[in-house]
């Protein structure tokens, strides 16, 4: 195609047509990510059983992971912002199957967190493109309801993977639930990396910004530096505000993401197959939070999206309350519980990234993504070992009250930049 092209107008189905290409590719591309990342705590009481290693041991892969994963989502940020993003989404999810694959040979705590770290590395390249693709080619005022249907996929592919994993452990052994995921992932990418293009630009449409009435001037179209892009991120106060919330949002999320399996089946009395199911079950109600609270914060709370993780937050708090001394027998108010939890943490983390890109600069949204993702995978570091030794420790019901505490924490901080937005005492800042 050559020149710019009116897409609103008489060409707008072939721009419709690359927005929903776009949209669905990164969809399953980000999905897929997870068939290789969730199947790890589906396998972990198989392989503790089987190498006779306890949680606080297998929290150490956890955390070394997250950390790996936070830090690596803010580096591939800032290149994402440098280079293709379906060059970076599609190598990550590659990678991550092949980390994946060998984990599944592996019999040696030292190998497996060193394949877990790696695995996390190359999933940390797969939240920034997509990201940035989102802002490439929606709105302002559509992006919020569109973020929440990508959002879809991760929790689509995380109860796929759940539901596969606890066969895969049930009818064969956990080193399947490694290899079949690893094998798909690898397949995936190469179909998501011929279906993306980056920009409407490199296809001859106008850029998003050039057509969103809102934003009041047009981004340059010259890349910045990444020292550029580095100072934008670290001297916005409002991201920063965002990323500590969304560290607390993060512990919650991920003591249920890593050690959901486990719990259920040692403190509830689950089984591995049922287990499996209400981990789906978490993933599922997230599709639905993820996509109601998106579009709820684009038409009803005029662009002051922090007041919906915060309502959120607060109802975590108190579900997790009441989950703390839900008897092992109550098999139906454990999973209104675990719906519950799964749409209410849910909407944050899909806002989180929202509001993160929406305080940035167009040029940065990648590593502002990046940037609150890396304080949130501090989070689930403290979450990994942390609830691991707590467990072991004190027990389940302790690793509850942290997340009753951490929940409320988060609805405080969201609390505040909502106050924030509200009187607009933030102006370069506001929305």
């Amino acid at each position: 195609m050559s020149g710019t092209k009116n897409q609103y107008t008489q060409e707008n189905k072939s721009f419709k047509y690359w927005r929903k290409r776009t949209l669905f590719s990164i969809m399953l591309g980000y999905g897929a990510y997870y068939f290789v990342r969730q199947n790890f705590s589906c396998a972990v009481p198989s392989i503790c059983r089987e190498l006779n290693i306890d949680k606080s041991d297998i929290g150490w892969a956890m955390s070394a992971g997250a950390i790996c994963y936070g830090f690596g989502k803010f580096l591939f940020g800032l290149i994402g912002d440098r280079f293709p993003a379906r060059y970076v989404l599609s190598i990550g999810l590659a990678l991550s199957g092949l980390m994946n694959i060998l984990l599944g040979c592996s019999s040696y705590l030292s190998l497996i967190v060193i394949l877990v770290a790696l695995n996390q590395c190359a999933q940390a390249m797969g939240n920034p493109p997509c990201a940035k693709m989102l802002a490439n080619w929606y709105k302002k005022d559509e992006i919020g309801g569109k973020w929440g249907l990508w959002n879809m996929a991760a929790h689509i592919g995380g109860a796929f993977s759940v539901w596969l994993s606890s066969q895969l452990v049930a009818n064969f052994d956990w080193r399947q639930v490694f290899y079949v995921p690893g094998m798909l992932a690898i397949t995936i990418s190469l179909f998501v990396f011929n279906r993306l293009r980056d920009t409407p630009k490199s296809l001859g449409f106008k850029a998003i910004d050039e057509l969103d009435s809102s934003i009041s001037s047009i981004v340059p179209t010259e890349k910045l530096k990444a020292s550029e892009i580095a100072k934008l991120i670290l001297t916005n106060k409002l991201l920063w505000l965002i990323s500590f919330a969304g560290l607390f949002v993060y512990i919650n999320k991920m003591v249920f993401f890593n050690w959901g399996p486990t719990m259920l089946q040692e403190a509830r009395g689950s089984s591995i197959v049922g287990s499996g199911f209400l981990m789906a079950l978490f993933d599922i109600a997230g599709v639905f939070g993820g996509l109601f609270i998106g579009s709820l914060s684009d038409k009803y709370f005029n662009g002051r999206r922090s007041a919906v993780p915060c309502i959120c937050m607060f109802i975590t708090g108190l579900v997790m309350s009441v989950f703390k001394y839900i008897t092992s027998g109550s098999t139906f108010l454990i999973g209104l519980c675990i719906t519950l939890l799964g749409a209410c943490m849910t909407g944050p983390m899909v806002l989180i990234g929202v509001m993160a890109t929406e305080v940035s600069s167009k040029k940065a949204s990648g590593s502002a993504a990046g940037f609150t993702g890396m304080l949130g995978y501090l989070g689930t570091a403290l979450a990994g070992v942390g609830a691991g030794s707590i467990a072991t420790t004190y027990g389940w019901n302790s690793v509850m009250t942290v997340t009753v505490v951490t929940a409320l924490c988060a609805s405080l901080l969201f609390g505040v930049l909502w106050f924030l937005q509200s009187t607009n005492k933030e102006k370069n800042g506001k929305y």
